[in-house]
C-alpha cells in the first residue's frame, strides 16, 4: 500500500500528545521533502484533531482574564502562544489533508508542508520556554476559537486561505511586537527571542497565504481583493481590529487596500 501525503497529515491530526504530534509532523515533512512520499491521496481528515486531556478548552467568552504582570503573566502569555502554535500545526496539516490532490501545484504543497513544519518547531520553542519557567502547556485553560475558524472554512480552500493565514496569522503580525517588548521589559530576553523567531517566520506564512489566495482566485476568475473581503465578511466571526502592522503585512505582500476597508478602529 502506497503511503500518501494525506495519510501522513491525518496521522498528525489523529495524534493527541503535543510532543508526539510535533514529531509525527516533522517526520512527515522530511519524508515529503526527500521524495519518500509522492502521492497526495484521497483520504478524508477528521472533523477535529485529537487533543490532549489538558488544557481545558473553553469558549472565548468564558476564558479567565489573563494575568499581565510577573512570572504568572509571562507564563500565561507563553501558554497562549503555545496554544496558538499547536492549533497552527493542526490547521496546516488539515489544509494538506483536506485540499490537496493530483492537480494541486507542487509549490503549494511545498509551501504548506514548510508552514506545518515551522509551526511544530515554534510550538517546541515556546514549550521549552514554559518548561524553563517551571510550567507546561496544559497548565492553563485555552479557548477553541481557532478551530472554529477551521470548521467554518472546511468546504472551500479559498475561504481557508482567506481566514487562516490572511486574518489569523496576519493578526499575529500586529500583536507580537508588543508581546516581545513586554517580555524584554520583564527582563526575559530568552522568551522575547523565541517570539521574535516566530514573528519573522510568520511573515513568510502570511506571504504564502496571500500568494496562493491570489493564485486560486485568478483560477476561479474572481478579483482577489473583493473576494477576500467578501469571504471575511461571510466566514470570519470576529472583527479585523486596527491598528495594523502595515510594515510587516506589506513585507508579506499583503497591502492595506485588502484589509483597511473591512477593518475596525477601536
Amino acid at each position: 500500500m502506497i503511503e500518501t501525503l494525506r495519510d501522513r497529515a491525518i496521522g498528525v491530526l489523529r495524534t493527541a500528545d503535543p510532543a508526539e504530534k510535533i514529531r509525527c509532523g516533522a517526520e512527515a515533512a522530511a519524508a515529503w521533502r526527500r521524495g519518500a512520499i509522492v502521492a497526495t491521496g484521497d483520504s478524508l481528515p477528521p472533523d477535529r484533531p485529537e487533543r490532549p486531556s489538558h488544557p481545558l478548552l473553553l469558549p472565548p467568552r468564558d476564558m479567565p482574564r489573563r494575568r499581565s504582570r510577573g512570572l504568572a503573566g509571562r507564563i500565561a502569555l507563553l501558554h497562549a502562544v503555545a496554544h496558538i502554535e499547536l492549533n497552527a500545526v493542526d490547521l496546516a496539516w488539515d489544509l494538506l489533508a483536506r485540499f490537496t490532490g493530483p492537480e494541486t501545484p507542487r509549490g503549494f504543497i511545498d509551501d504548506w508542508v514548510g508552514v506545518a513544519d515551522d509551526e511544530g518547531r515554534h510550538f517546541g520553542l515556546v514549550a521549552g520556554r514554559l518548561a524553563a519557567l517551571g510550567a507546561a502547556y496544559g497548565d492553563l485553560p485555552a479557548h477553541d476559537g481557532l478551530w472554529e475558524a477551521a470548521q467554518a472554512t472546511s468546504d472551500d480552500l479559498l475561504a481557508r486561505l482567506a481566514i487562516v493565514p490572511m486574518v489569523l496569522e496576519a493578526r499575529g503580525l500586529d500583536v507580537t511586537p508588543q508581546m516581545i517588548d513586554s517580555l524584554k521589559a520583564a527582563n526575559d530576553p530568552e522568551s522575547a527571542a523565541v517570539l521574535d523567531v516566530i514573528y519573522r517566520e510568520e511573515i513568510g506564512h502570511v506571504a504564502a497565504g496571500v500568494r496562493w489566495f491570489e493564485h486560486f482566485a485568478a483560477a476561479r476568475g474572481v478579483a482577489a481583493e473583493s473576494a477576500w473581503q467578501d469571504l471575511v465578511r461571510a466566514r470570519f466571526r470576529g472583527i479585523l481590529k486596527a491598528p495594523f502592522n502595515r510594515d510587516a503585512r506589506s513585507a508579506a505582500g499583503f497591502p492595506a487596500r485588502y484589509y483597511e476597508p473591512v477593518g475596525v478602529i477601536p
